[in-house]
């Protein structure tokens, strides 16, 4: 994971300040299925969106689910050091992602 730093060829944070969770592509299917599990499960993360026709169900993949329910447990969890690791699984992002017209939450929104 890179920190973000600010200055010329460097990430930046977002102009609000905001960053969120996502999923790693890397990782594998498993890892982030259990991932993505633990989140939705024990984690307390708010996975309502991500169901069969709810607004984030599409598009129906492993890493765009993955990521709303990783993003909603860091927002959760304040954005806390160490919430948006899952093993790995996940990364901190300072540009809002999207996944097809779902936009995944900031913290206010928690």
């Amino acid at each position: 994971m890179t920190t973000p730093v600010t200055g010329r060829g460097g990430v930046s944070k977002s102009s609000s300040g905001n960053t969120w969770c996502v999923a790693n592509g890397d990782m594998g299917k498993e890892k982030l299925q259990a991932a993505l599990d633990f989140a939705c499960g024990e984690g307390g993360a708010d996975c309502r969106s991500i169901q069969p026709g709810a607004s984030c169900y599409d598009p129906n993949t492993l890493s765009a689910h993955a990521s709303f329910a990783f993003n909603s447990y860091y927002q959760k969890n304040a954005r806390a050091g160490g919430s948006c690791y899952f093993g790995g699984a996940a990364y901190v992002v300072t540009q809002p992602p999207r996944f097809g017209k779902c936009e995944l939450p900031t913290g206010s929104g928690f």
